[in-house]
């Protein structure tokens, strides 16, 4: 279960990536008071754990009413996960969350970044709606489904201390570290995206 605990921590980790959605947070929040950054992030964190939770617990049965095969549903997951991948590692995941949020910045209207684009789509987009419900799917059983929402859990508590301490984070690790962490979660996830393709084709045509 340990093992468990840690594959579906490590996942969730990597698509997620609570310490490159800390430095976008920093940059669009930075004409905010420490109270309303701290609020956005809570709120932001919030939000994008109820829509990863209702996922995790009722997005088997969504795939069941849109007559969505599992096995398929596996395999575009794992496709998905692997072209994010693929731009952490060449740095294109970045440059597009900070093109995101410099037209929100450009935006003065707009001073609420807790749903939008923190919540949606930067903690609680397509890789990461993939991940919890593949999981899921993989771990049938209440314990073993326990297990996953917990790393969840986890993943979701990091993040919002990365929000949180964003400011400081920037500060000590720097761009250039921030880059090499990057690529490195990149290549991890791109390994595990692949298996994720590899149990879906087996389970169609093995």
């Amino acid at each position: 279960m340990l093992d468990l605990f840690i594959s579906a921590f490590i996942t969730f980790f990597v698509v997620i990536d609570p310490p490159g959605c800390a430095p976008i947070y920093a940059s669009l929040t930075k004409g905010a008071t420490s109270a309303q950054r701290r609020n956005m992030a809570i709120r932001a964190t919030a939000i994008a754990a109820g829509i990863l939770f209702v996922f995790a617990l009722f997005g088997e049965k969504l795939l069941a009413a849109l007559h969505i095969e599992l096995d398929s549903f596996r395999i575009a997951g794992g496709v998905m996960l692997f072209l994010i991948a693929i731009d952490m590692v060449f740095e294109k995941r970045t440059e597009r969350r900070e093109e995101r949020a410099a037209k929100i910045i450009e935006t003065p209207e707009i001073e609420d970044v807790s749903v939008f684009p923190m919540a949606m789509p930067m903690i609680a987009g397509p890789g990461s709606i993939a991940s919890v419900m593949l999981l899921m799917a993989q771990n049938e059983g209440i314990e073993r489904a326990s297990i996953i929402l917990s790393a969840l859990g986890a993943v979701m508590l990091l993040t919002m201390l990365a929000l949180l301490a964003a400011g400081p984070i920037m500060r000590v690790l720097g761009s250039k570290a921030e880059a090499v962490i990057t690529r490195l979660l990149g290549v991890l996830l791109g390994a595990l995206a692949t298996q994720f393709v590899i149990d879906g084709l087996n389970a169609s045509f093995g």
